[in-house]
């Protein structure tokens, strides 16, 4: 059953914005789209608020803390925040270090965008440093200062590389970049596995990998073929190694 919320005038409320809303959506479903193929991160600013898009190739890579909800139920708020902050600031820098693009912060999650030759090698050897980063530097920091019971973080990373489209959304003067295709949505699939592994890539990051496919001395390899049977039994790699700063 469908309930209408009736004002005292006896009219919809809202009838007025309901009028504004399909006419934003039929202009959105109707109009042509202006698409054109991108070798940079666009910036908002780059694209209209219409159906105006940009086509990449890209590796995105997603960056998630596990068990943000006993953190923040279990710690102070100022002390959350630290954590937060720490595993961000960390994360942000290394993959600018790599060459990507901070392109979301989503709560304990962030999102960066690989482009060029190199793109999957840089998002891969960007997660592993993130991986050593909260185990050698934001965990051990967080000890230092409140001791050994100090709350120590996890997270996983998930990898994927395909097309993109970058395309802006939101209404004047409170919008954004989205960004649609497979590597998007699959990177942050991937960044909720808990399988007590903190890295995942997908078989078409791995194919690409160059420098980050072996490491150590003896040049193993650091990367695990599982099956993901949730999505349509797909190819992917996990990892435990980390890459030192």
């Amino acid at each position: 059953m469908h309930y209408v919320a009736i004002t005292s005038e006896g009219k919809e409320d809202g009838v007025p914005l309901k009028d504004e809303l399909e006419a934003a959506v039929y202009d959105i479903v109707r109009a042509s789209w202006a698409k054109r193929n991108g070798y940079l991160v666009p910036e908002p600013s780059d694209l209209q608020l219409g159906n105006d898009a940009v086509n990449l190739r890209a590796a995105v890579l997603y960056a998630d803390l596990q068990d943000s909800t006993k953190l923040v139920d279990t710690q102070l708020n100022t002390t959350a925040a630290e954590v937060y902050k720490s595993y961000m600031v960390c994360a942000a820098r290394i993959i600018k270090n790599e060459g990507g693009s901070v392109t979301a912060y989503d709560g304990d999650r962030i999102m960066g965008v690989f482009l060029g030759d190199t793109k999957s090698d840089a998002a891969a050897k960007s997660a592993l440093r993130i991986n050593w980063a909260l185990g050698a530097i934001v965990n051990p920091y967080l000890k230092r200062i409140y001791g050994e019971s100090a709350y120590q973080a996890k997270h996983v990373i998930g990898v994927d590389m395909s097309n993109i489209l970058a395309c802006r959304i939101g209404v004047r003067n409170d919008n954004d970049l989205v960004w649609i295709g497979r590597a998007a949505n699959y990177a942050a699939k991937l960044s909720a596995i808990n399988e007590n592994f903190p890295v995942y890539i997908t078989g078409d990051v791995f194919d690409e990998l160059v420098s980050a496919k072996y490491g150590g001395q003896a040049r193993q390899l650091m990367w695990e073929q599982r099956t993901w049977t949730n999505m349509n039994f797909m190819r992917l790699y996990r990892s435990n190694w980390t890459w030192s700063l």
